[in-house]
């Protein structure tokens, strides 16, 4: 049966490497299950709703993209939207977290619309296919980025970011980087001896090594720092807590708005939304060796929907957008070619329900190093840049470089999309430009303009 509508042998991939891919992206996405909580509550929601919604939400995205488009793409609440929904819409302008959801579901909407008239997919296929290889660079650095980060190897400096040192602070913050740096070693000699699973073996032993330093007192823990135990100890969570949240979407008669504060935060998601997704498909698809020749994606339009009817199913969940994760590279370096690798990763999050206190207490510095090696092997996109044509590979250059320094995906496509427009023009290349990048360049000054 999953032979069958799968269709593994086709893809290259077998039932085995599909389930160590899908929990492999689990194990590098289940930080959501605490982090997203953690910043929504800041709205007033409930925090065992959020938790309850941010994995009822994945569990929906994630299938949908398996059954719709047979992809290993998982999805959950992104970051960066959600910090926007708690402290941006319910702190500074003030709104209320129902009317957050209502624009975060409005969204959903008007992206299942675009993906069923193929707008989405024509800007998937307008994007040059230098500036996709550009793209996917870009995205392994900063999934690398985000892994140092994550690990505190790289903190904030006089520099803007240095390294961490390592004396200070050495019980927490300095144990835990060096712990990562031994499980980049751990993976990457693993990988490179061809091991199966090299990645989530990397994961389970730093965490396992975490949790030998906590027992021997060389890592202390220090909730008030954000160190928390490494030790899964069960404890229990309210599910009903749902019900004040589900459906709160719809609730207009608490709902008090200016229409054109709507329509701007509504694009806002949008905008950030679509650039993010495309962005992600295109980096994890190249990885994968997915794209076809034209560097168009297969499917691309089941796969953009699966994303948009996540999106407006985690709003009347209760969460802020969902979107597909780039974490998902993590599965896809581990061989996962298939949707079989997204319903593992998806069942794994509904699963989290009820063992939530295991998956939340792995740490971020034993999943840091699975995503500093994925920035490895996903830069190895650049060889496909043709730096003989300066006009293709300046944009792409602006991309991958823009795209870790700014902390955005969707930044990182926009300086490609308007330096490449602007380049070829003035270089006398304009015809090779089709009409979409144009639009796409100019909505994309708009946006800086004027939101």
């Amino acid at each position: 049966m999953l032979e069958k509508y799968f269709k593994l042998q086709e893809n290259g991939t077998t039932v085995k490497t599909e389930v160590v891919a899908g929990l492999t992206t689990f194990m590098t996405m289940a930080y959501i299950l605490a982090v997203n909580p953690s910043i929504l509550s800041a709205s007033g929601m409930n925090p065992d709703a959020i938790l309850t919604a941010t994995a009822l939400a994945s569990f929906i995205g994630c299938m949908a993209m398996a059954l719709l488009a047979n992809y290993p793409f998982a999805l959950a609440p992104g970051l960066g939207l959600n910090a926007f929904f708690a402290y941006t819409i319910c702190g500074t302008m003030g709104y209320s977290w129902q009317f957050a959801l209502l624009a975060v579901f409005v969204e959903g909407l008007i992206f299942i619309v675009l993906s069923v008239t193929n707008v989405r997919e024509a800007i998937f296929n307008s994007i040059p296919t230098q500036l996709k290889s550009g793209v996917s660079v870009g995205i392994g650095l900063f999934c690398a980025f985000i892994g140092l980060q994550n690990a505190n190897i790289v903190v904030d400096g006089a520099t803007l970011v240095t390294i961490v040192n390592f004396k200070e602070n050495f019980s927490t913050v300095g144990i835990g980087a060096l712990l990562a740096i031994i499980g980049l070693m751990i993976i990457s000699v693993l990988y490179v001896k061809k091991v199966k699973g090299a990645m989530l073996i990397g994961i389970l032993a730093t965490w396992l090594l975490g949790i030998i330093c906590q027992l021997t007192g060389l890592y202390q823990v220090t909730p008030d720092a954000g160190f928390y135990s490494l030790i899964p100890s069960w404890s229990s969570f309210n599910i009903g807590a749902i019900g004040e949240t589900f459906g709160q979407c719809f609730n207009l008669g608490s709902l008090n708005f200016k229409m054109v504060d709507f329509i701007v935060i509504m694009f806002s998601f949008l905008f950030v939304d679509m650039f993010d997704t495309l962005g992600t498909l295109i980096g994890v698809a190249n990885k994968a060796d997915m794209l076809d020749e034209n560097g168009k994606l297969p499917k691309i339009k089941e796969a953009l929907l699966a994303d948009a009817i996540a999106t407006s199913a985690g709003a009347i969940l209760g969460t802020s957008t969902t979107t597909t994760f780039v974490e998902s590279s993590s599965g896809v370096s581990e061989g996962g070619r298939t949707g079989l690798a997204s319903v593992v990763t998806g069942l794994l999050f509904l699963l989290s329900l009820v063992l939530a206190p295991v998956f939340i207490t792995i740490p971020s510095f034993a999943t840091a190093p699975a995503l500093i090696f994925v920035g490895f092997l996903m830069i190895s996109a650049v060889k496909k840049i043709e730096f003989n044509d300066l006009t293709e590979a300046i944009p792409s250059f602006i991309a991958l470089l823009i795209m870790p320094l700014t902390y955005s995906i969707s930044d990182g496509i926009a300086a490609g999309m308007i330096s490449y427009v602007v380049i070829n023009v003035c270089s006398g290349k304009a015809k090779k430009i089709s009409p979409l990048m144009y639009v796409l360049a100019v909505l994309f000054v708009l946006k800086y303009i004027l939101l």
